[in-house]
């Protein structure tokens, strides 16, 4: 963690001892919250779950002056952090293992998630760059799509294959339920990929997934040039919202990996690797769900088209599952916890 001094620290306080004197207790909990939430309070023993309780008083009570003498945002919001992490160890697991399940999944992910938000937005940059990039190069040269679209898509153009998927060929529906369990494992390594090679320092998760947006981009730019806009947003949409979510998601966690290696800041490098590899393997268990939705939204909805299901009404229903995937990622977990009631 770097500390940022407040360029005005309230008069008679001084921030910058308070941060060196205290940082050595930050630290400790961190440490001790790494095998902690890989494991559970058992693994520190007796004495170690008690100093494990005096960490998190001690670090609340920290938490409390930090915010009360204006001390930097960034030590406060690590400060909390801390605390609320803490606080889910000492408290949610009293109860039994559903409930601690369940609360990883409504609070501490989406919690995460945002705490993540700048490894999250450079992983959606990316993203969109192989995106960008893969439109613009078919728009320029309509050649392009031999070496950027699946080769799946390389037999027919646009305009043949809609005519296929509004046919009642049966045939079809055995080749959309075939495509569509490739994409959902190849999905599931895309996921795994890009969060593994943040060991690379990232640069394996910078190429994964600027990789990932070009067929996207080609293919939409494909339909487009074929006047069939509508059919491939309406196809796309409806799984590629919480689909394109959970890679986001992924590309965050390799980014958070290659954080500990980069920046490890006042841990060894080994040490901090290891913590920020723990924490990303949470990120890319908590995204999971998002990814089973994607695909049971891929092989149902998404392969059923007009004259069936108007593609007005499946754009709509990509909006509602958009919009409801990005709340629960923006406001779940956000209800008072004893940390915030101290605030």
């Amino acid at each position: 963690m770097r500390y940022v001094v407040s360029s005005a620290p309230m008069q008679g306080f001084d921030v910058q001892r308070f941060i060196d004197e205290r940082s050595v207790v930050w630290r400790e909990l961190e440490s001790q919250l790494v095998h902690v939430e890989s494991s559970s309070l058992k693994v520190l023993g007796l004495s170690g779950v008690r100093r494990f309780g005096q960490l998190y008083r001690m670090v609340s009570s920290d938490l409390i002056r930090a915010r009360g003498e204006m001390v930097d945002s960034s030590v406060v919001d690590y400060l909390n952090s801390l605390v609320a992490r803490a606080y889910a160890q000492i408290y949610a697991r009293s109860g039994n293992r559903l409930q601690s399940f369940w609360r990883f999944f409504t609070h501490e992910f989406p919690r995460m998630f945002r705490e993540e938000w700048i490894a999250m937005c450079l992983s959606a940059f990316v993203l969109a760059l192989g995106v960008g990039f893969g439109a613009v190069a078919v728009g320029v040269d309509p050649a392009a799509v031999a070496v950027l679209i699946p080769e799946d898509h390389q037999g027919r153009t646009p305009a043949e294959r809609v005519a296929a998927e509004e046919s009642d060929d049966p045939h079809r529906t055995d080749e959309a339920a075939a495509f569509s369990s490739f994409l959902f494992t190849h999905n599931i390594q895309v996921t795994f990929m890009v969060f593994a090679f943040g060991i690379t320092y990232g640069v394996g998760t910078l190429s994964v997934m600027f990789a990932n947006g070009l067929p996207l981009g080609a293919l939409a730019m494909q339909y487009h040039q074929y006047g069939k806009d509508l059919f491939f947003w309406a196809w796309i949409l409806p799984h590629g919202i919480p689909e394109l979510t959970e890679i986001i998601v992924a590309g965050g966690a390799g980014f958070v990996v290659a954080r500990g290696l980069i920046l490890p800041r006042q841990r060894s490098r080994k040490e901090a690797l290891l913590m920020e590899t723990r924490r990303a393997a949470r990120l890319i268990l908590g995204g999971m769900p998002i990814l089973i939705l994607a695909g049971l939204i891929e092989g149902t909805i998404s392969q059923i088209h007009e004259p069936t299901i108007p593609y007005i009404a499946k754009l709509i229903f990509a909006g509602v599952v958009g919009s409801a995937v990005w709340a629960y990622l923006i406001f779940a977990g956000r209800s008072s916890t004893p940390t915030e009631a101290q605030r």
